[in-house]
Formats: C-alpha cells, structure tokens, sequence
C-alpha cells in the first residue's frame, strides 16, 4: 500500500490573499508572465479598487506539464488591489487600445503604518504605482486553464 501525495489530489484554481509582503512575493511569482491587453485594467476611485483581467501562465503547472509532455497552460485570472488611493504609470499607453501587457513582478515598498507603494513592473520599462492605505491584494482564478498558444514557458535571460 502506498501513501496518497500531494500531487494525487485534484487540482482547483488559485484564489489567494495578501495582506504582507510576503504573501505578495507569493503572488507576485505567480502572476510573472501574465499577459493583458491594456484595456483589462480598471481603476475605479470611489471603490478604492484597482483591478487587472490576467491571462495568467501557470508556473504551478510547469513541473507536471513536462513530466507528462503536455503543452504548457495558462488560465484568466483577476488581480486585485483594494484599499487604493491613488494611481500612476509611466511607460503604458493607455489611449493604445491594442498594447498588449506582460507583468514581471509585483512589489511592495512600505509607508507610514500599513500603507505603502505597489510596483507593478511590466515589460518594456512601463510601471504602474498604486498608493495603498493597507496591503488587500486578490488574486483568483477566473477560468478552466487552456493551452498556453505559444506552446513554450517564458524565458528569462539570466
């Protein structure tokens, strides 16, 4: 008879909190990659909510997708931002409604208390700043994965 393991178990899409950085660490190596049009990302102020409709490549799949020699996945995905008071960016076109964006990280720089600065870091020198009053990040899975259409991982130049 053989222990049951943690990869017997059924797979359920993500939906994780962050209320510190390093639960946004967490988050943050999970979403690295996330592609989204520009027009995904919503800012509504009087909700002090910042949110972001993700195209998500699932790292917690990689392992598994090679051992099998499976294509490689990616889900949608919501990444939310609560307790926003303030938005900026640099480097992002907004008016561009055909830009297309890929999230590296996501960071935390802390303030006064539990505020702080979120760094949303994405490719090509763009960044968008949130200025929070407290740490309150979603990040949930919002569809069944499907395969990755590149078919490849991300490639990081070391």
């Amino acid at each position: 008879m053989v222990d049951a393991s943690f990869e017997d178990g059924r797979e359920a899409p993500l939906n994780l909190g962050a209320e510190d950085s390093d639960d946004l660490k967490i988050i943050s190596s999970l979403v690295q990659d996330a592609v989204l049009p520009v027009t995904e990302m919503t800012w509504r102020a009087s909700d002090r909510r910042f949110a972001l409709l993700l195209n998500r490549f699932r790292w917690e799949d990689r392992d598994k997708a090679e051992r099998r020699g499976r294509g490689y996945e990616r889900v949608q995905s919501i990444l939310v931002f609560d307790n926003v008071l303030g938005v900026a960016s640099q480097g992002i076109d907004r008016t561009d409604k055909d830009m297309i964006l890929s999230l590296l990280s996501v960071s935390f720089e802390p303030g006064d208390d539990c505020a702080g600065e979120v760094l949303l870091t994405v490719a090509g020198d763009g960044a968008i700043r949130l200025s929070v009053e407290a740490l309150d990040v979603t990040l949930k899975d919002v569809t069944r994965p499907y395969l990755a259409p590149s078919r490849h991982a991300p490639q990081h130049s070391e």
